[in-house]
């Protein structure tokens, strides 16, 4: 194998720090190269004169979804640059291997087509998941059939054709958070998925309390910066087989150019979740003493995730903002904030929305990197704005006497990020 193209493939336990590993998993070799930053390899094709030999390595990869010796054949196959992302991301997780998508979305996909193609199409899911991934489930689209259920009636859940148990911890947008390594215990030899998007590798790794597939929106923490859009599954060698030809066969490839852009995102992460998370712990407190919020949601994990119920319209706090964006999407190192009802879960049942939590007066924000008191003044004047017919904002107080859901002090703290 070439020395620019790193195997995402049997990643040695980590003996250094996670900090350390996000800076430096997959550029080991770069100093052998004569290089600081990583190469971007934008090739579509690779030339070999060699036809029987290239011949025999496609029918290794068709036979067994390992990663090639040489050059990749063709784009589809394998791209020395994801595959460092690929590298530094199972080294993050602990993982064996990790297998980059186009998208989260295509992640998951992918690891219910291999699912499916076994002959298990029945998943056990927990919600609340991601909305879109809720619809991927319970539409059908890919032949699946769902059992919703909370993480301890998972078990009795399971079928003989059951392919996958997953959950997204904390869970978006109200982030329940669950016991990953009782639901694993619970699934027996069925794979636990765990979409561990809110959480990152520094809050919490899945893999370490039993389970076998971690999935990332890659769009979201790992990039960091609201502009690349990708997705990885992080798991063990014999999955991440399975995953490479699903990848190879239904073309959701990551694009090189956004492998490069996940890789220098993760050498920042650990750094932009901490402050975050410190950010997001104070205006979760300030936000629960707050008479003009009725519920805040904080994990126990920590994380730069805040989200809370108003007494008021929350449409109106959404139209109040200004230096907080109003936009969809997460983790990037400005502070973003959205109506779930309307956006993000519009395209699950209401019925079914409303029963995992999700109400029409929550709100989703994610807190990036500004100043704490710049974001609280701006939320302030969000939460205080209300809009007349003509459209001009006026001043609301709230109302005397009001009730309003204040979480423990000891709740709202962050815990000491891994």
């Amino acid at each position: 194998m070439r020395a620019m193209e790193p195997s995402a493939s049997n990643a040695p336990a980590p003996t250094r720090a996670l900090a350390t590993e996000a800076v430096h998993a997959g550029r080991e070799d770069l100093v052998q190269l004569g290089l600081h930053a990583a190469p971007i390899d934008l090739s579509t094709t690779y030339p070999s004169h060699d036809a029987a030999g290239e011949a025999a390595r496609i029918d290794a990869f068709a036979s067994t979804g390992g990663r090639l010796d040489g050059p990749p054949v063709y784009a589809r196959l394998d791209n020395p640059t994801t595959a460092r992302f690929e590298t530094a991301l199972a080294r993050l997780e602990g993982t064996d291997s990790a297998v980059a998508f186009a998208s989260g979305m295509a992640a998951l996909t992918a690891v219910l087509l291999v699912r499916a193609s076994m002959g298990l199409r029945h998943v056990v899911a927990v919600r609340p998941l991601y909305g879109c991934s809720d619809h991927l489930l319970d539409g059908g689209l890919l032949g699946t059939e769902v059992t919703w259920t909370d993480p301890a009636g998972a078990a009795a859940a399971i079928r003989p054709d059951t392919g996958l148990v997953m959950v997204e911890s904390p869970a978006n947008p109200t982030l329940a958070e669950a016991d990953i390594a009782a639901l694993a215990r619970s699934c027996g030899a069925v794979p636990l998925l765990v979409d561990n998007t809110f959480a990152t590798p520094v809050l919490q790794r899945p893999a370490e309390n039993g389970a076998r597939l971690v999935l990332h929106s890659a769009t979201k923490y790992l990039g960091g910066h609201g502009d690349v859009m990708g997705g990885v599954v992080a798991c063990d060698e014999e999955f991440a087989a399975a995953l490479r030809q699903v990848r190879f066969a239904t073309g959701g490839v990551l694009h090189p150019m956004a492998g490069y852009l996940l890789l220098r995102g993760l050498s920042t992460l650990p750094v932009r979740v901490r402050a975050a998370s410190a950010t997001a712990a104070d205006l979760a407190g300030r936000l629960a003493a707050d008479p003009r919020v009725a519920r805040v949601h904080y994990p126990s994990v920590g994380g730069a995730m805040v989200s809370f119920e108003v007494y008021g319209d929350p449409r109106e706090v959404i139209a109040g903002v200004r230096l907080i964006t109003p936009a969809v999407s997460l983790g990037s190192v400005d502070t973003l904030i959205q109506h779930p009802a309307s956006i993000s879960h519009r395209i699950v049942a209401e019925g079914d929305r409303r029963a995992a939590g999700v109400g029409d007066r929550l709100l989703r924000m994610s807190v990036g990197l500004e100043d704490v008191e710049d974001l609280w003044d701006d939320l302030g004047g969000a939460l205080s704005a209300r809009r007349d017919p003509a459209g001009t904002a006026r001043a609301q107080s709230p109302a005397p006497g009001a009730a309003h859901t204040r979480r423990p002090a000891e709740a709202l703290s962050t815990p000491e990020p891994r």
